[in-house]
């Protein structure tokens, strides 16, 4: 057993423990060896729930021959992807020199400096398809490092030359903010893409893989592209409709899976990620599908959530079914039968960002459906969240495993993730320590010239080797850190925090609006942010001792930028502390008080429901 990965805060480094290969976890001791050794470096990259992975470990990294060869001729160092994004963004965008087919399990090679000079992903133990086998590519690549040093020198110089280049040109200078016409036409843009016939995102390949995209069906609900283009939006509503009544969800315990191999959201990629159902759960609220909205809820609740209260990574696609490894089997069976079956293994991983999707999710859904427990589930991860990922000087770590906390440094999605969930849960429960601390966590992230950074900088190996992520505010299956820390700011201005927090989500939307007006499947969280810039919010405060009160309750139900019931003295705590919309919050005649407001405007008070405008 390996106890530099059998101690790692890593479910998927713990699974390569037992392997023959001689791992490092990601760090400079695994360079530092490769020095002393004058031998490459090999990094694997790859998640606990990822499939090929598993297959790759099985064939390759558990054999005995195959790891000797590795252990021989290189330093292996094993990199959980969801711990180290930077990590893996950087190596991927490598990666991208020598091969179109990106994706997990990544196998990168790099001199002792950490510059790499070949990658690939998946290989197999005998060649196959085209690809090289495994053993093959470990001879050749030791080949050319022993009698080619002079051409992997130059090929890693020219790859980490390129890398720079890009972080240079990334974002760019500040344009104005996108306009509420260039909104409609970028959603229209998008909606052109819609495969008619099955919903989503696609064309008229019957195998081509097909993902639920959640950061762009967020951008189509956003209210001012449903005001500007009803046609664009309702794109969205067809999506997830679509999703929902297909294999690529969980019609038994109600989350989706990744992906689907198929055209028509057929034959799925059998992971349960926390990312995807967090955001579709959003989704599906927005998109008046009750019945799906549960449905995702409870598989965060009842699959998901740790008994420390943070939200796991994801579910596997493999389980074990009469003692073989099964993909997909499990969720192949009815309720009846699952139940005699053990369930495919949970990453317990608490990822700071993906969590802070989740607590956000939870207590919108929980607050508009009447489903206190939702919120109190949101309250009891947020409160690990904060607890276990936070360190002592206050800056936050990237995840946490059985509360102990990772060394991974978190990123600026983590950052704007979860101060955005804490905005939301701060409105939720009337609780306004949330919306203080998230506050905090935005501005930690914002530099004196309005520049982003993470409090205490990147991934400290990467810095020091010169190999960076490439700087951008585009979507992978999560909102970038640019566009959730827009998210987050913007919405501690419609609390009323300052103008300067609307000025730091105008900046982020203008430094990369361009980008996204061209590309908006790719930057559908930062243009959702863009839509909110572009119109007037609607803020509606219930100021009531009753929270599920008959005006509580009809105000929930309001499509509104903020709806909140807040007791009496949680109004003027989050007054207090300089959130301003809540001034002059009070329950008139101790009679519960609804506030309508637009653009921090409020219209009279009223106190009987029916008097509430949708």
């Amino acid at each position: 057993m390996n106890p530099r990965l059998a101690e790692s805060t890593s479910p998927y480094l713990r699974a390569h423990a037992g392997n023959p290969v001689s791992w490092f976890p990601w760090g400079e001791d695994a360079f530092a060896e490769a020095r002393a050794r004058d031998v490459p470096v090999m990094v694997s990259i790859g998640y606990s729930t990822c499939h090929w992975c598993h297959v790759m470990a099985r064939e390759s990294f558990d054999d005995p021959t195959a790891a000797a060869e590795v252990n021989a001729g290189f330093v292996a160092v094993k990199v959980d992807r969801e711990e180290h994004p930077e990590v893996d963004a950087a190596y991927m965008a490598a990666a991208g020199a020598f091969t179109a087919n990106l994706g997990w399990p990544l196998t990168v090679f790099a001199t002792p400096e950490g510059r790499p000079f070949f990658a690939g992903t998946y290989f197999p133990p005998q060649p196959r398809g085209g690809m090289p086998a495994f053993r093959q590519v470990l001879a050749a690549v030791r080949e050319a490092w022993e009698e080619r040093r002079d051409q992997i020198d130059g090929t890693a110089d020219a790859v980490v030359s390129a890398l720079a280049e890009v972080r240079a040109g990334g974002g760019g200078a500040a344009s104005a903010l996108p306009s509420i016409e260039q909104l409609a036409d970028a959603a229209r843009v998008l909606a052109s893409r819609e495969d008619r016939e099955f919903g989503g995102f696609g064309g008229a390949d019957p195998n081509a893989p097909k993902f639920p995209v959640a950061t762009a069906l967020r951008f189509l609900q956003a209210r001012a592209v449903r005001e500007a283009s009803a046609e664009a939006s309702a794109v969205a509503d067809r999506a997830l409709a679509a999703m929902a009544a297909s294999p690529l969800r969980d019609h038994v315990e109600g989350g989706f899976f990744r992906y689907a191999t198929r055209r028509d959201w057929s034959v799925p990629h059998y992971e349960r990620m926390l990312t995807d159902n967090a955001q579709l759960l959003d989704v599906a609220l927005d998109a008046g599908d009750d019945e799906t909205a549960r449905g995702v809820a409870g598989f965060l609740l009842d699959v998901l959530q740790q008994p420390s209260g943070g939200f796991g990574a994801a579910q596997d696609s493999e389980s074990w079914i009469d003692g073989a490894r099964s993909e997909g089997g499990y969720y192949a069976r009815d309720a009846a039968a699952r139940s005699d079956l053990e369930p495919p293994a949970v990453d317990g991983k608490v990822v700071t960002g993906w969590n802070g999707l989740a607590i956000g999710a939870l207590a919108r859904a929980g607050a508009r459906l009447g489903e206190p427990r939702w919120i109190e589930a949101a309250r009891w991860a947020a409160d690990a969240v904060l607890e276990t990922n936070t360190t002592a000087d206050g800056r936050l770590v990237r995840a946490s495993l059985d509360e102990i906390p990772s060394r991974a440094s978190a990123t600026l999605a983590d950052y704007g993730q979860l101060a955005g969930g804490l905005v939301r849960l701060a409105l939720a429960t009337g609780d306004v320590v949330y919306a203080v601390r998230a506050r905090k966590l935005v501005a930690a992230c914002v530099a004196p010239d309005g520049a982003l950074a993470v409090p205490g900088g990147g991934d400290p190996v990467l810095a020091a080797q010169g190999v960076g992520a490439p700087d951008g505010a585009s979507d992978g299956d999560e909102p970038s850190g640019p566009a959730a820390l827009a998210d987050a700011a913007l919405a501690l201005w419609v609390l009323g925090a300052g103008a300067e927090w609307r000025e730091t989500a105008e900046r982020v939307v203008g430094t990369y609006a361009s980008a996204g007006l061209g590309q908006p499947l790719a930057y559908g969280a930062l243009l959702r942010t863009a839509a909110s810039l572009a119109v007037a919010p609607r803020q509606v405060v219930v100021v009531s001792e009753e929270p599920a009160g008959r005006l509580a309750t009809a105000a929930r139900r309001i499509p509104a930028d903020v709806v909140t019931v807040v007791a009496p003295g949680q109004a003027d705590a989050f007054a207090s502390a300089g959130f301003s919309l809540f001034e002059g919050k009070v329950a008139q005649g101790g009679v519960a008080t609804a506030y309508d407001c637009r653009d921090f405007a409020c219209r009279l008070p009223v106190t009987d429901p029916a008097d509430l405008s949708c």
